[in-house]
């Protein structure tokens, strides 16, 4: 199958890195949930979307366990992509043009922006600590054994950690929507030529010059000719 289609558009995300996304983004959402009806009086209403208190204490860790096994795969495979680069200060710079929809003066980047490496990192800063944290804190299997002053700066720390991942979240999905197109890559795979040329030049012309968007050659098209029939004398 073709990358690059005039009339369904590019190859931005394959199917397996929708999937992907996906299953980490639902899994996020639903710690997200389950982690505020747990640490915050206020929340707690929350716990009735997983059955009560104690079903929500029990399936939390173990969602994030599933979920930061998915997180690393994703990692993985969009490490190079989201690697910083030159141009990524100059796109920083114009960040005044981004907010002010000034579309034309940012400078030419390549797959992702600097703002969605940067949701990169955090994340990938903040699913270890997680991960680490609550596993210290998960009762009975964990927790039990801990002393009392290593599950106090684990839950002060994983809250804290948290909240910095909610709200990148957050920025992370706001900027998904506020850029037309964003979603639709996520969720069908392709962009239109004009988007990906407009938003992600230096991607667009690795595309258009036989790469392929998930970061694997693709070998050259064969063209094929019909022969021109010989003049009658």
């Amino acid at each position: 199958m073709s990358h690059s289609n005039v009339n369904k558009g590019i190859l931005r995300y394959g199917w397996w890195s929708r999937t992907n996304h996906w299953i980490v983004a639902i899994c996020f959402v639903l710690l997200t949930l389950s982690g505020l009806a747990l640490f915050y009086p206020a929340f707690f209403g929350l716990t009735a979307l997983f059955g009560g208190p104690e079903p929500t204490r029990i399936v939390h860790p173990y969602i994030g366990v599933f979920m930061s096994i998915f997180f690393l795969i994703q990692a993985v495979r969009f490490f190079t992509d989201n690697l910083f680069r030159r141009y990524d200060v100059q796109w920083v710079k114009h960040m005044p043009d981004m907010l002010s929809n000034r579309d034309d003066r940012l400078p030419a980047v390549g797959k992702n922006n600097a703002g969605q490496k940067a949701v990169y990192w955090i994340f990938l800063l903040t699913v270890p600590i997680l991960l680490i944290t609550g596993v210290v804190l998960w009762r009975p299997w964990i927790a039990d054994g801990m002393p009392i002053w290593a599950l106090r700066w684990a839950a002060m720390i994983h809250a804290f950690t948290a909240f910095i991942a909610i709200i990148t979240l957050v920025i992370h999905v706001y900027s998904a929507i506020w850029v037309k197109g964003s979603v639709r890559a996520m969720t069908q795979g392709r962009v239109s030529h004009a988007w990906a040329r407009h938003h992600h030049k230096l991607w667009y012309d690795d595309v258009v010059n036989n790469r392929d968007p998930e970061g694997q050659t693709r070998p050259q098209a064969r063209t094929t000719t019909t022969p021109e029939r010989p003049k009658e004398p």
